[in-house]
């Protein structure tokens, strides 16, 4: 077989319809539209619009509420400052969020760090962060470390 004897199966593919090019084509004047008004133009998408019926985004009840002040923060979890640690982009001793960003723990602290208690921490260290879990904190101190507690940017600025 050559590359040049190469192609599809019979029916796989087909050209495509050409709309608009006169009434022997079958899709010719207004190439399967309707006719006129806005939707018979092109550029036109009514998104929701279901021909008059409630839409379904209106038929469904208004649930939740989003707290435009909420604080978020950067959650960092033991084994991932052990990790950084084990492999020399992190020293044990004092960390805090400048340190972290440093060294590719995190990419940004937005309002803040808050440490979670998943994993196991082996080294001492002295934390500086927003927010930590009471887990956090006691495997910290059973690690020999400690544990600083800021406020969060949000609150120290107002």
């Amino acid at each position: 077989m050559k590359l040049t004897d190469m192609k599809d199966n019979d029916g796989a593919t087909h050209r495509k319809m050409r709309v608009g090019r006169g009434i022997g084509s079958g899709k010719g004047k207004t190439a399967g539209r309707g006719v006129k008004g806005q939707k018979s133009r092109s550029g036109v998408a009514i998104k929701g619009f279901e021909g008059g019926q409630m839409p379904l985004h209106r038929r469904l009840p208004k649930r939740g509420f989003n707290n435009i002040f909420r604080l978020s923060f950067v959650e960092v979890t033991l084994a991932r400052i052990q990790r950084a640690i084990d492999s020399g982009k992190l020293k044990a001793g004092k960390i805090d969020e400048a340190a972290l960003v440093e060294s590719g723990v995190i990419r940004r602290s937005r309002d803040g760090i808050r440490l979670v208690a998943t994993g196991e921490l082996t080294s001492k260290i002295e934390l500086t962060v927003t927010g930590a879990s009471a887990g956090a904190v006691a495997a910290v101190e059973k690690a020999g470390g400690t544990v600083t507690l800021l406020t969060p940017k949000e609150e120290a600025a107002a």
